[in-house]
């Protein structure tokens, strides 16, 4: 071969090599600044629909800031306002007390499901307590859940406010859950939208304050009671950045196909694979039932969790196989709540797990851990088993009026372990 040519053919193999090995460096987390908007590549395909006059189907993914009855709700009835020949319909996908790791795996039922062409994702406050990497598996695996299920919807991020998020936002920056997210929308170019920006500038202006218990001097507006979920007005501001956000991205947002994205992740332990699997009677032993249409927890929590069986039978025992490497339980933590005994791979952990903690005077949506970093190739087996005893419910009593005797009355007995779906990284194995 001649010299020039193997010169070239060295050189070309050498870009090569030093482009992929840059593709594969794992990003590295620092802060972002933080701007009301960053339209990034907008939401061109929404503005078609909505210009068309056609229906938007629009989705909120969050936790509790969103379920609430406030933004979600202004923000739709905003959209059908300024583009009223279009039907908009609201996809309401929250839970709160949740981030975006369940979030990875309800995607789907509650979400894909419905067809959105805009998915708002807003974790950027139950996501806080949570390391930049965990953050990017399970987020990295939202977006590419949508884009992998319809490469033609937009995404747009949100971040709210909580107190102490204002020492960053004071810096110019983002908290360090929203400055991750940040990072990982400017690898896919999804806007995002900062609220808790404008509400730390108005508290830095003396007209806001973040809770109070004292009269206010007027003019002053109280965001919330607790440092984190807005009142009425708070959740207005909220709103108003939104609407003038999308008044921004509107000229200068255009059509998309988000496919070409999926070529290359932000990191390479993204959860794409997350998903729910409903409970089959093959894999139960004991005494599970499945809760009546008409009961009142079914009815509470079976849009979110589907068919919800029962069981308080000790030695009752829930058995599956699956190749993957992670595994959940999605069920209810409540004051009736038992524990369980937890078996993965014919190792039993030492202590058993109880369904009831601090807050458990009601009954709430929860998941149960069973496994992680499991070997994705192999085929694993866990078996979860009611325990004989229910747990200490000492815990719950400062809530208590009159613990010593609340906790002997009926609603605080029991072994019931009520579960949903099983949450996987993998897939089922008969």
């Amino acid at each position: 071969m001649h010299r020039s040519c193997s010169k070239l053919l060295f050189s070309g193999l050498f870009i090569i090599l030093t482009t992929l090995t840059a593709q594969a460096a794992p990003p590295e987390y620092h802060p972002v600044d933080a701007s009301l908007l960053k339209s990034r590549q907008g939401l061109g395909n929404t503005f078609q629909k909505l210009k068309r006059d056609q229906e938007v189907r629009v989705a909120y993914l969050g936790g509790s800031i969103t379920a609430a009855n406030g933004w979600r709700v202004k923000a739709t009835q905003w959209l059908q306002k300024a583009f009223p020949n279009s039907k908009i319909h609201e996809i309401h996908a929250a839970i709160g007390g949740t981030g975006s790791d369940l979030g990875a795996f309800r995607l789907k039922r509650d979400v894909l499901d419905h067809h959105p062409d805009l998915v708002f994702i807003e974790f950027a406050v139950n996501d806080g307590g949570r390391q930049p990497e965990a953050i990017w598996e399970s987020m990295d695996g939202i977006v590419r859940q949508i884009w992998k299920d319809n490469p033609q919807t937009d995404i747009c991020f949100v971040y709210t406010f909580r107190v102490n998020y204002e020492k960053d936002l004071r810096e110019g920056k983002c908290p360090r859950a929203a400055s991750a997210m940040e990072l990982l929308a400017d690898h896919y170019g999804i806007p995002s939208i900062n609220v808790a920006l404008k509400i730390a500038e108005l508290e830095q202006q003396g007209k806001l304050k973040f809770k109070s218990d004292q009269p206010l001097a007027e003019g002053v507006i109280q965001f919330s009671k607790d440092g984190v979920h807005p009142l009425n007005q708070g959740h207005e501001i909220y709103t108003e950045v939104i609407a003038d956000a999308f008044k921004t991205m509107e000229p200068e947002s255009k059509p998309i196909n988000h496919a070409d994205k999926l070529q290359q992740p932000f990191v390479d332990s993204h959860w794409t694979n997350a998903k729910m699997v409903p409970l089959a009677p093959s894999m139960l032993s004991g005494n599970w039932e499945k809760l009546p249409a008409d009961d009142v927890l079914q009815r509470r929590f079976g849009g979110r969790m589907g068919q919800i069986w029962e069981a308080d039978k000790p030695g009752s025992k829930i058995t599956f196989r699956f190749r993957g490497s992670q595994a959940a339980l999605y069920d209810l933590l409540g004051p009736d709540g038992g524990q369980v005994l937890i078996t993965v791979d014919g190792e039993p952990r030492q202590k058993p797990t109880p369904r009831f903690d601090s807050y458990c005077t009601y009954h709430r949506i929860a998941t149960l851990k069973l496994a992680q970093n499991l070997d994705p190739e192999k085929i694993h087996t866990i078996t979860v088993e009611i325990h004989p005893e229910q747990p200490d419910r000492s815990s719950v009593a400062f809530r208590l009026k009159n613990p010593e005797q609340e906790l002997k009355a009926p609603k605080y007995q029991g072994t019931k372990i009520r579960v949903g779906q099983i949450m996987l990284r993998g897939e089922l194995v008969p």
